[in-house]
């Protein structure tokens, strides 16, 4: 399993929390690429709630990582 950040991405949208089974369909629903379905695929934990993104890929970046520090400049 891999997650990029554009792959990621097409689960922004997505029900939260969901199951296993329903970020599957909604993958499939929504036209994502078939990466992401089999990534969500290999997801061990079938009966699990996932409250977001990060629950499946921990480093999937927040809006704060790209946000600069305007003080700065």
């Amino acid at each position: 399993m891999y997650w990029t950040l554009e792959l990621a991405s097409k689960l922004e949208d997505a029900p939260w929390p969901a199951t296993k089974d329903e970020l599957i369909d909604y993958a499939q629903r929504s036209g994502a690429p078939l990466e992401v379905i089999e990534n969500l695929q290999e997801i061990e934990e079938d009966a699990e709630i996932f409250e977001s993104i990060e629950d499946i890929w921990p480093d999937y970046p927040s809006k704060e990582d790209f946000f600069f520090n305007e003080d700065e400049y």
